[in-house]
């Protein structure tokens, strides 16, 4: 059976992994055999992708990122160039700590910008938005714009990508038409 996604030749797909139907793989990238990656993802030159990681479908990855064992990216999530992900906090080149991998989880439609670090153990939350060159040390809330290091909340994103501004009633409307309400420290799509 023909495979029915697409791999650059100097790509290496180890025996056993899962991908989906329209996905491509381009130069130089290695994923290993636990891996799980969804349909119609992309992974840009010199990607890595370890054991048990998961992305799901649509999940862009631009070039030079490795994803580590932990790492669930859900449906449409975006990762910028050279963004970072660890999976053990607190690593010694003499002590294994491979049990203490330590689980990193993107909802739906996160974006996280080129040369991120994301510390292992957080979730970003359904379509928070990290600006580039931020490091995440802790979760961050739906449609939450997080930037600097650490990382602190500085807005709201739409799941379009557009910056939301909210009236006296706490409603946004994003360029695509899309409503948002602010309510208590948290943004919901109307």
């Amino acid at each position: 059976m023909a495979a029915t996604y697409y791999v650059h030749p100097t790509a290496v797909i180890d025996e056993g992994a899962q991908i989906g139907a329209g996905t491509k793989i381009w130069h130089f990238c290695h994923v290993m055999p636990e891996a799980i990656i969804g349909g119609s993802c992309s992974l840009g030159q010199n990607v890595f992708v370890a054991n048990k990681v998961k992305l799901g479908r649509n999940v862009k990855v631009q070039n030079n990122v490795s994803l580590y064992e932990g790492l669930v990216c859900e449906d449409d999530v975006f990762i910028g160039p050279s963004a970072v992900f660890t999976n053990v906090i607190n690593p010694r080149s003499a002590v294994s700590r491979k049990q203490e991998y330590k689980a990193t989880y993107l909802e739906r439609g996160v974006t996280v910008g080129a040369n991120a670090t994301i510390v292992c153990g957080v979730r970003l939350h359904t379509y928070a938005f990290v600006g580039a060159g931020s490091v995440v040390t802790k979760d961050v809330p739906a449609y939450a714009l997080v930037v600097g290091n650490p990382a602190r909340q500085i807005g709201w994103m739409s799941a379009h990508g557009t910056r939301l501004h909210f009236d006296e009633n706490g409603i946004a409307t994003c360029d695509s038409g899309q409503q948002y309400q602010l309510e208590n420290g948290s943004v919901i799509a109307l």
